[in-house]
């Protein structure tokens, strides 16, 4: 009983242990199945996706540094963002044309907007301003006409209205007093030899009257006063001095007492009844102005009143110093509204034909004076002023569109990508079934203010990318497209050009044009290497800068309006073509924010509009800076004022030391420290 007991546990142990180790071998088995079905599973999938049409993704890219293209993952070498697989994600097709395609869906994400190509004749406006200014031919110089002594000025003081024929001056002049005694002699002469029966003795006595009647007058007498001393008989000591027209005594040169000699100036009268008003136009301005044209204006004194008048000179010579030019605007001024000295806001409407030429609704087909612009005729003649021959408004600038004459073709200026002497627009393709969109070269005619006219590359009803056209450029250079940011037969920034940059770049090396953003500026030792051309088109834009900034801390309006007003301009002249690569691509970032507020800036009223618009300004231009350098020969320095903008704070930029704060002037020029040097003194010459 007890062994067949035994028996039992024996062979119930061995079949537990039997058991067990047909567990494990099973275990093992289906370990190894599992992974080998998880291999085929991988290469079943890979299959399918070949068989879909989907490529495998072995390329790894940057979407900051798209010229990085790496064949496995891990870090961006440049900026050290995580890379990113590169595939076609909807974006178009791998033929290498200039062509992108989205989706709806991605085409509102990147907030693409299209317009269609439109003709019009655009209306551009231009706002200048200026000073209210003397009307030279209408300004006389009272001088002796004979020398003598001041005993009595009838006008003691500058600023007094006087009419035609006012008493001036009291004279005594002894070269006067012998005149009038030749006068008299010669009329009582004349008078004796009147009842004479020779003829030749009454012919020279009146020769020598008349003889010295004008001599008197050319002594300043007028042909009043040389009557009244012929009718008293009698020899004046002194002899009166009236002004010859009417006016406002703008200065006086002598006193009472005063010996003059002949020539000596006494006074000096302006007629106001009609001024001139000078503005300055930029050389960008001049374009649009034409001799005639009208111009419409006010002033401070007299705010939501306009007046206007004419263009009647422009300045053939440019100021070197301020790079504008003097346009002359002849003013009527009858009830002496304006004075000289003031200052004036004025705007020119222009609208314009084809080819930029400027067209004048008032002045189609009539006839101007070439000297006095408000005479305009239907027909030839003489002028009313001058008397010279009338011009044809066509041959002053001027142009009249032929009924057969089409608009000239327009798009909007957010619409081109323009890179130095290129301008790319992106093109809708019509009839596709996803949106497509296609580069393509344009020629670009002058800006009438929203807008560019086309010379050629685009037809009416195309329609064209007006927002989102540098996202589009960016998806396609990521796609390892052809960007149309670079000229044609340039590589595009990728790493299919198997070029020392590219190759640096797969083996982890960082090009030498650039610096990690993450590293600490230094300055002088920009982010990209720039040419010492673009260099020094960007220092000159932080000169004005330094010149507004200046002008703001010394709460000088009208300085800073003009340095305002040059913004614009000096950054119009940097030519981003001198860029390459990733350091065009940084300044196409850049370059929409420092459009913006340098015409912010240039549109500001006052200085708290001016005020309001730095600190957008000094962001992007110490950015700009940090990243090319500047030929700058003084240091630039960025300081930081933490009660700006309501408490808010805001920096600057300035060449000195000493903090000289533009956002509250003198009320408060010290507040604020240095913060960050970012060009070193005589760095980057």
């Amino acid at each position: 009983m007890t062994k067949r007991l035994d028996i039992r546990i024996t062979v119930g142990l061995m079949l537990i242990a039997f058991a067990f180790f047909l567990g494990t071998l099973r275990r093992s088995g289906d370990s190894e199945q599992s992974q080998e079905a998880g291999v085929h599973a991988e290469h079943g999938s890979e299959q399918d996706d070949s068989a879909a049409g989907v490529p495998a993704v072995t390329i790894w890219t940057c979407s900051m540094h798209p010229q990085i293209q790496l064949p496995k993952p891990g870090q961006c070498p440049i900026c050290g963002m995580d890379l990113i697989p590169l595939t076609d994600d909807g974006f178009g097709d791998d033929s290498g044309a200039p062509t992108l395609t989205m989706s709806v869906a991605a085409m509102k994400l990147a907030e693409v907007q299209t317009m269609a190509v439109w003709r019009e004749y655009p209306h551009m406006q231009l706002r200048l301003v200026g000073k209210v200014e003397y009307d030279e031919t209408r300004q006389r110089q009272i001088a002796a006409w004979v020398g003598g002594r001041l005993d009595r000025l009838y006008v003691d003081y500058t600023g007094i209205s006087i009419r035609k024929g006012d008493h001036l001056a009291w004279l005594y002049s002894p070269e006067l007093v012998s005149a009038q005694e030749e006068l008299l002699q010669s009329v009582q002469a004349d008078r004796q030899l009147s009842g004479s029966n020779i003829q030749v003795l009454r012919g020279t006595a009146a020769t020598t009257v008349a003889a010295s009647r004008e001599k008197l007058r050319l002594l300043g007498l007028s042909e009043d006063q040389i009557a009244e001393i012929e009718r008293r008989g009698k020899v004046e000591n002194h002899v009166t001095i009236n002004s010859p027209i009417d006016g406002i005594v703008i200065a006086k040169r002598a006193i009472e007492g005063d010996y003059v000699k002949t020539g000596t100036p006494i006074y000096e009268i302006a007629d106001l009844s009609r001024v001139w008003v000078k503005l300055d136009a930029y050389e960008s301005d001049l374009q649009w102005l034409r001799y005639g044209q009208t111009v419409k204006f006010s002033t401070e004194a007299y705010p939501g009143r306009t007046l206007e008048g004419r263009i009647a000179f422009i300045d053939p010579v440019l100021d070197t110093r301020t790079r504008t030019t003097k346009i002359r605007v002849n003013v009527d001024n009858t009830g002496l509204l304006l004075k000289p000295g003031m200052f004036v806001r004025a705007v020119v409407e222009a609208e314009v034909a084809s080819g930029g030429r400027v067209m004048e609704a008032d002045l189609a087909g009539k006839w101007i004076g070439p000297m006095h612009p408000e005479v305009v005729k239907d027909r030839s003649g003489p002028c009313d002023v001058c008397g010279m021959p009338l011009v044809r408004a066509e041959d002053l600038g001027y142009t009249v569109p032929k009924r057969d004459d089409l608009p000239p073709l327009v798009i909007p200026t957010s619409a081109p990508l323009i890179t130095g002497k290129r301008a790319v627009v992106y093109v809708r393709v019509p009839d596709a079934k996803r949106p497509t969109f296609e580069g393509r070269e344009v020629v670009l005619g002058p800006r009438a203010g929203d807008v560019y006219i086309v010379q050629s590359g685009l037809s009416e009803g195309e329609r064209i990318v007006v927002n989102g056209a540098f996202k589009i450029d960016s998806a396609m250079q990521i796609s390892a497209k052809p960007s149309m940011m670079s000229a044609e037969g340039e590589a595009a920034a990728t790493g299919h050009d198997h070029g020392g940059r590219a190759m640096a770049a797969r083996s982890g090396d960082v090009s030498a044009n650039s610096r990690s953003p993450q590293q600490d500026h230094i300055p002088g030792v920009p982010d990209f290497e720039a040419p010492a051309a673009f260099r020094q088109q960007l220092g000159a834009l932080s000169r004005g800068y330094l010149d507004l900034s200046k002008a703001l801390a010394s709460d000088q309006l009208e300085s800073a309006r003009s340095a305002a007003g040059v913004l614009p301009e000096r950054l119009d002249a940097i030519d981003m073509a001198l860029l390459k690569e990733q350091a065009h691509v940084h300044w196409m970032g850049l370059l929409p924010d420092l459009e913006s507020s340098a015409k912010a800036l240039a549109a500001a009223a006052d200085m708290n509009g001016m005020r309001a618009a730095l600190p957008g300004m000094t962001d992007r231009l110490s950015a700009a800076v940090r990243a090319f350098g500047v030929t700058q020969t003084p240091p630039l320095l960025r300081f930081h004022c933490p009660m700006a903008r309501d408490g808010r704070g805001a920096d600057w930029l300035q060449s000195g030391k000493t903090t000289a704060n533009p956002y509250y002037g003198a009320a408060m020029l010290k507040c604020g420290d240095e913060v960050e040097m970012l060009s070193a003194e005589g760095a980057q010459k």
